[in-house]
């Protein structure tokens, strides 16, 4: 059970930033010991009038001890609010307080972009973005620390996910930040005026390249025997002659010049995730989305893997690794694409109908129109009086 604190005397917004895509869990940190049930309350805004209660699809409020759609992207679990995939419209005020409009706790959530995150690699001599300083404040960017390497026995690469956020006096008091005079770059927090100036700072990512051993060796016969065992399936799986049996693989058929996208299961942005076209590495310096705006084959920047305008040549077993690990494999079948059958009610098919028959009128109208005229003619020309 989750332990709770005394209350504030006033409400503060506990301000937290996080890179899009991720899961995000808000614990309801204090509330009144008689109070079983919370209800979390959503403001967008600090100003905005409109506060509404976190709804499951039956559009009853989702409460704890109350029934849910297990589909919904918000949660309540034991007092805690659960954003599944979160994305940047999510951004803004979450509440915790019961139905009858008491509040306990509170936080601002800043869910930063990544479709347009400032990309840079080590191994090419690139730099993070500069710091930005102004008469009024400085904006920088706070990296995690660097992931897993996402491959082993092989050359893998690994990544630091940056945040953009902002030091100035001028943040606003009502926000419960770990230092007083800094926000991240999109909080309410951030006075309006500098909005315009930090329009430019994104997200960040940072990637170099690694390698890792995926076990170490044991020691001992026992040991010996387990390697030698190890090093013989370790070049059948290099041959491509096994590793379809060692992770489950999915079969997805599609025709050609479509389009398909894969997710490695359970994968998050903040994982460490690889992907591999059989035996071929799809490293992210080649193949990351945004480095060109003409490749059909890209990895975006919350791991998916995504073909577009698919050829024969994309047939193949695509295997994704999570966290230096062998995790699953998608076999791509590509067909030729398969003619739909019509019915007379399908829109088209009415279409056509309409299309045809008006043709026909206009034909039929003109060949009689033609015979009449030849008629007159001839009458005319036989009969003059």
């Amino acid at each position: 059970m989750p332990k709770f604190s005394e209350c504030p005397a006033r409400i503060l917004f506990h301000q937290i930033s996080y890179f899009e895509g991720m899961n995000i869990e808000l614990p309801c940190r204090c509330k009144l010991q008689q109070i079983k049930a919370v209800t979390w309350y959503y403001k967008k805004h600090l100003d905005s009038k409109e506060v509404k209660a976190l709804t499951d699809f039956e559009g009853t409020i989702v409460a704890d001890g109350e029934n849910h759609n297990g589909l919904a992207r918000f949660i309540i679990q034991l007092s805690s609010l659960i954003i599944v995939q979160s994305n940047p419209t999510d951004s803004g005020h979450y509440i915790c307080g019961t139905k009858a409009g008491q509040f306990f706790y509170s936080y601002e959530i800043d869910v930063q972009r990544s479709d347009n995150a400032h990309v840079s690699f080590e191994e090419m001599k690139q730099h993070p973005m500069p710091d930005l300083l102004t008469n009024s404040f400085k904006a920088f960017t706070v990296f995690w620390d660097w992931s897993r390497c996402n491959r082993c026995n092989v050359r893998g690469e690994q990544r630091r996910l940056g945040l953009c956020y902002i030091q100035s006096p001028s943040i606003h008091p009502l926000y419960r930040l770990s230092q007083g005079t800094v926000a991240s770059c999109g909080s309410d927090a951030v006075p309006y005026r500098f909005k315009q100036q930090l329009s430019n700072r994104t997200t960040e990512i940072f990637i170099r390249n690694c390698k890792k051993t995926c076990k170490k060796k044991k020691m001992g016969v026992f040991g010996a025997i387990a390697n030698i065992t190890k090093n013989v399936a370790t070049y059948l799986k290099k041959e491509g002659l096994i590793r379809q049996f060692l992770v489950p693989v999915q079969v997805s058929t599609q025709p050609i010049g479509g389009s398909v996208t894969f997710s490695c299961p359970g994968a998050r942005p903040q994982h460490a995730i690889a992907w591999d076209k059989d035996k071929k590495q799809l490293y992210l310096a080649r193949y990351l989305s945004g480095l060109s705006k003409t490749k059909r084959v890209y990895i975006d920047h919350r791991n998916n893997l995504h073909i577009q305008i698919l050829q024969r040549s994309d047939r193949a077993i695509y295997y994704c690794w999570m966290e230096g690990k062998l995790k699953a494999g998608f076999r791509l079948v590509v067909r030729k694409s398969i003619t739909q059958r019509r019915s007379f009610s399908d829109s088209e098919s009415i279409f056509a109908l309409k299309f045809l028959g008006m043709c026909f009128l206009i034909i039929t109208g003109i060949f009689v129109l033609s015979q009449l005229i030849k008629c007159c003619y001839y009458n005319f020309k036989c009969c003059p009086s």
